[in-house]
């Protein structure tokens, strides 16, 4: 038994999601990686309310909410759900089983694959988003990525911050990023990650494992400046 609180509402707050029946209040905020195909076979009802600019793609398996603009070049396989007043720029390659609610942004050169996004999202250039959850109102800088493999293919467990870890037998797992955290340019986040609340990470950074709420993760480094010489 771990003095950590995994359960969904420990990160996210589920009145900002129009998917709730995702997350069970009894099992690991993670368990809802493992529902979102299953939940969209179920669910999806493809639909396009919003704009779609000449030269995207949007494959048959997808709804777009009123109000949302899907811009030239940006490609979306599918299945996949956005919700209302979305902003999907050129180059945002939305892949399959995603769901990203209202009023959020997805972007330049971006990559998402099984995830959620709750309302309020913004994930504006080249970002990497595998198989995690991301709460209302996270912020991602650009070039910020979420792995979600190990590279020796083992399953993912979450290294805790006084020692021991958490496991989650599952394969892939990117990170649960809480609700209006904001993770700096260029940043790194290894798989098996939980960033709570209202945390912020420095860019440039490297992090792995939990981070409780309202923790600010800053990275200094040593420059050395000589005298150019011809």
């Amino acid at each position: 038994m771990t003095e950590f609180d995994f359960s969904p509402g420990a990160y996210l707050d589920l009145s900002k999601t129009s998917h709730p029946s995702l997350f069970a209040a009894d099992e690991p905020v993670w368990s809802a990686l493992g529902k979102i195909r299953g939940y969209l076979e179920a669910h999806l009802t493809p639909a396009i309310h919003g704009e779609v600019m000449p030269g995207a793609f949007v494959g048959t398996r997808v709804h777009i909410g009123r109000g949302t603009k899907v811009m030239p070049g940006a490609v979306i396989i599918g299945p996949a759900w956005i919700g209302d007043h979305c902003f999907v720029a050129p180059g945002c390659y939305i892949r399959e089983n995603v769901i990203i609610d209202h009023y959020s942004i997805v972007a330049n050169s971006s990559e998402f694959k099984n995830c959620v996004l709750f309302e309020g999202c913004e994930v504006p250039h080249f970002n990497y988003v595998g198989d995690s959850l991301l709460g209302h109102k996270a912020h991602l800088g650009a070039g910020a990525v979420l792995s979600n493999w190990r590279l020796d293919h083992q399953s993912i467990s979450i290294p805790l911050p006084h020692g021991g870890k958490m496991e989650t037998g599952l394969p892939k797992f990117g990170a649960v990023v809480g609700d209006h955290v904001d993770i700096g340019c260029h940043c790194t986040i290894s798989p098996g990650s939980l960033l709570g609340r209202h945390s912020v990470i420095y860019p440039n950074t490297h992090w792995r494992g939990l981070l409780e709420a309202r923790r600010i993760v800053k990275l200094r480094q040593s420059l050395q400046i000589v005298e150019r010489r011809e």
